[in-house]
Parts: structure tokens; C-alpha cells; sequence
């Protein structure tokens, strides 16, 4: 239940919410909790654009970056998820004319000011958006009846203020480990694309058998014995999920509402592998996954197991995983589990000698996983 309290001011609309004052060094601020409807209602972001003036000087202006179509749209879909959650404050700064908080009751009340001199403030020009301005705009998108946000008010910062508060918290925070990230799906208790994928990178990683053993950096670091040709799971995961999902956070909610994703016509032939999570056939995918790396290794046992060359590193990985959607295409294999031995029949045909695989002539990156995959192609006759 929303804490805030709809009132009318002079004909003017008002929003009341309980707050906490807090002081810090930068001085005192309030805490509290507001409708979503009433934060996206009473805020407005001061893009940051470039003004050019007279002589060729130029002149910054406010403090916050574009928005990001891409991340809205993201941002809308994650709100009308099951277990959608923005546990961090949106921080915004609010004149003191608009702003009025009641000691006794813990009460902040934000309204309109119409001065006597004209320098008018609008119900929808309240709240400056010093950070959140995203998670804002992607509220919008929100379907339901009730999303409360916690938001952090400063009051009668001047611009420098919001500034420097804007650039510590974008820019001094650590980004998480996306391996990381993945590999705690391992605690989720119901399906997810993230989880299948974690589930397969464990497992090859651990058996002695595998062609990875030892091979998969599970929090995106080299851990002790762990292979010196190793890819953190991120990248496993990364190149494994394109052949699974299309929206990875959408069949996650699915999945959580208890029920099971599709599979469209259309992604067919893009989501090869998308089925074997549809129908649990997780065991089956592993060994797809096992014995073509398995076939690679045993067509090209120097070059996996040799640090200096690049066939078994992220670029290698990656192309041959680009690769291997060919040939299920070519094989007309979707939804089957291709033996190791016709994996190896089709390696034992390409022609490139161990000693190729070098980064010199495989760049680390984009280039050199292309230009590896365009060879491999071409050697296979495709």
C-alpha cells in the first residue's frame, strides 16, 4: 500500500509521503517511499547536451546522459516481471519553494510554486532526476496497480552538488562479474534459460572427461589448477544462450509464473538448441555440447591444450560455437543429439594444421574470432 496522501493546494495538486531525515557530511536529505505514478508525475531529467554559443566556445549543460531507448524498453519489460525489484533509491533534487517536511509527523509534502515575480515551478517540474532517470521512463511501461519507489531528496543543491553526486554514484561504483551473476542462478529454485546454461558450464567443467575440464572460470577469474586456456563462464553462457533464448529475462518470468516457454517458427532456426529446455532434455544438450568440443580436441589435441595458441581461448570458443549452429543446420539436426564420432568425421575434413592457430594470424577479439570462422567454413567446403 502506497504511503503518499493526494491533496489540492490553491487548485493544485500535492503529494504527501512519509520520510526519514538523514545526515551526512554533504549535508541533510530524506528517505521515503512514493507511487510510481506519482515519481514519473512530478520529475524531469536535465539531459546533458552541448550548446555551441558564439565563437566556437561551448557550454555543457545539466548532468544526465541520454536516455537509452534499448534500456527503457528493457527496463519496462523487467517491471511487469514476477519478482521485478529497484531496491536502490532514484535521487532527486527538489527546490525548497516545493518542498515542506513536517518533523512531528515524519511527513514530506511536495507541491507546485507560483512566485509573485513569475518564476513559476509546475506539479511536473518538481523533482530534478539526479539518478534513475531510466528505471523512471521504463515505469511507464508498468502494467500493474502498485509499484512504490524509494527515492532519496536533497533539497536546494546547487548544481555543482548534483553533479558530483550524479558522477559518484555512476562512476566509482564496481560493476558485478557477470560470471558472477550467473553462477548464483545455481541458488534459483525454478527454471531459466541462465540456470540451464550455468547448469552445462558446471558440469563441464568438473568432469575429468570433458573437453573442459578445468577449463571454465566459474566467477570470471582463474581459480587454483584451473587451465591457462580457460573462458569465464560469461562467455560460456554468453555464446550457449543466443542458440537457447531470445528474451532470457522473459522465459525466466515464464517460468516463475509456472509456466513453460514456446518455441515460434520463426526462431527455428536461430534457437537450435531452444527445445531441450522447453522439453528438460538438459542432459542431451550437455552432451551435444560435449561431444563437438570433445571432436575439436581430438582433431586439434596440440592446439587445445597449447596456452600460446588460441583455439581453445574466448575467440577460438566463439567461433567454433558460431560454427557449430552450421552444421546442425546443415545436418538437419535440430532437437537430435549428434554423436562425437560424426563431429570428428566432420573435422577430420578440414584441412588447417595445429601450428595455424596462433594469435598472430587469429587476433584476440572480434576480428580474429571472425576470421577464424570464415576459415573453418571455408576448409568445410560451406
Amino acid at each position: 500500500m502506497s504511503t503518499k496522501d493526494m491533496t489540492l493546494l490553491n487548485g493544485e495538486e500535492v503529494v504527501s509521503f512519509k520520510c526519514l531525515e538523514v545526515r551526512q557530511p554533504i549535508g541533510p536529505f530524506y528517505i521515503g517511499s512514493i507511487s510510481s505514478k506519482d515519481l514519473i508525475n512530478i520529475t524531469y531529467s536535465d539531459v546533458r547536451r552541448i550548446e555551441a554559443e558564439e565563437r566556437g566556445f561551448e557550454r555543457y549543460l545539466g548532468i544526465q546522459r541520454p536516455l537509452s531507448r534499448k534500456r527503457v524498453n528493457e527496463i519496462a519489460d523487467y517491471t511487469n516481471t514476477l519478482d521485478a525489484s529497484f531496491p536502490t533509491s532514484v535521487i532527486l533534487s527538489i527546490p525548497s519553494a516545493c518542498a515542506n517536511y513536517d518533523e512531528s509527523t515524519g511527513m514530506m509534502t511536495l507541491a507546485p510554486y507560483f512566485g509573485d515575480d513569475g518564476d513559476n515551478i509546475p506539479y511536473s517540474e518538481i523533482a530534478k532526476v539526479i539518478d534513475g532517470q531510466h528505471r523512471i521512463e521504463g515505469l511507464n511501461g508498468f502494467k500493474g496497480d502498485d509499484f512504490d519507489i524509494n527515492v532519496s531528496i536533497f533539497i536546494d543543491l546547487d548544481v555543482s552538488s548534483e553533479a558530483y553526486i550524479f558522477s559518484t554514484v555512476n562512476l566509482a561504483q564496481t560493476k558485478v562479474n557477470r560470471s558472477l551473476v550467473y553462477d548464483l542462478y545455481d541458488l534459483a529454485k525454478s527454471r531459466s534459460p541462465q540456470k540451464l546454461c550455468h547448469n552445462i558450464a558446471v558440469v563441464l567443467n568438473k568432469e575429468e572427461d570433458s573437453p573442459f575440464y578445468k577449463r571454465i572460470k566459474r566467477l570470471g577469474t582463474a581459480v587454483k589448477d584451473s587451465h591457462s586456456s580457460s573462458i569465464t563462464q560469461a562467455a560460456f553462457v554468453k555464446a550457449l544462450m543466443k542458440y537457447i533464448s531470445r528474451e532470457e529475462q522473459k522465459d525466466r518470468d515464464i517460468y516463475l509464473r509456472g509456466k513453460t516457454p514456446v518455441l515460434e517458427e520463426r526462431d527455428r532456426e536461430r534457437l537450435i538448441f531452444r527445445s531441450f529446455m522447453i522439453d528438460e532434455r538438459d542432459f542431451d544438450l550437455t552432451d551435444i555440447i560435449w561431444n563437438y568440443f570433445s571432436a575439436v580436441k581430438s582433431r586439434w589435441p596440440k592446439a587445445w591444450d597449447d596456452p600460446v595458441l588460441m583455439l581453445s581461448k574466448t575467440n577460438g570458443f566463439m567461433a567454433l560455437m558460431r560454427l557449430l549452429k552450421d552444421f546442425v543446420l546443415q545436418e538437419d539436426a535440430i532437437g537430435t543429439v549428434i554423436t562425437e564420432d560424426r563431429f570428428k568425421q566432420f573435422f577430420d575434413g578440414i584441412n588447417i594444421p595445429d601450428d595455424d592457430f596462433t594469435v598472430d594470424k587469429y587476433k584476440p577479439g572480434s576480428t580474429g574470432e571472425g576470421q577464424l570462422y570464415r576459415d573453418l567454413k571455408e576448409r568445410a567446403g560451406w
